[in-house]
């Protein structure tokens, strides 16, 4: 297995280019998918998202200092064009974000790609009354199971006030569950 600067090497260099962005693409397709997707909800719009992801990494791969992983370099694109997206489409339709969301919570059920029960459904309007901070943390951490130290790469903070948002997350849906 090549390190990740031979690998970002290989990225930038024309005779490997394509071939290591076919790897690129193998190996985060579906993590990034299922990320964008947490955010979105909807499979097509999460499909949308993935592909301006992945032409914004291959725009700016020769921008990339090694600052952080690539993985976290690359969740950073995904959960910012993610929420464009959800901003801009909500912006479209006059509504507000939330309204947005609840919109498309009420459509999963009909959605072929979303295998969640009433349950789910009840989680995930809990998690849209969440400011946008406590959305991505509590996704991040209870869907995605990433760490708290990736996460905290991938938002650009610290991992403490991570812990506190993931806290009063956890909070704010028990309440909401309870009582809904």
């Amino acid at each position: 297995m090549i390190d990740e600067k031979e690998f970002i090497k290989q990225l930038l260099t024309p005779e490997t280019q394509n071939v290591a962005f076919q790897k690129l693409l193998s190996d985060y397709q579906r993590p990034l998918y299922s990320h964008i997707r947490n955010i979105v909800l909807n499979h097509d719009d999460a499909d949308d998202v993935l592909q301006n992801t992945f032409v914004k990494v291959f725009q700016n791969l020769k921008n990339f200092k090694g600052e952080s992983k690539l993985f976290s370099w690359m969740y950073r694109i995904a959960t910012n064009e993610a929420l464009t997206f959800l901003s801009q489409k909500a912006k479209l339709s006059g509504i507000s974000s939330e309204d947005l969301q609840n919109k498309t919570i009420d459509g999963l059920k009909a959605d072929l790609y979303f295998d969640g029960d009433e349950i789910q459904i009840k989680l995930q309007k809990a998690i849209v009354t969440l400011p946008e901070k406590q959305q991505l943390v509590f996704k991040m951490k209870y869907f995605e199971e990433l760490k708290y130290e990736e996460i905290a790469d991938i938002l650009g903070t610290s991992v403490g006030a991570l812990k506190a948002s993931y806290h009063h997350a956890v909070k704010k849906i028990e309440l909401y569950v309870t009582s809904n």
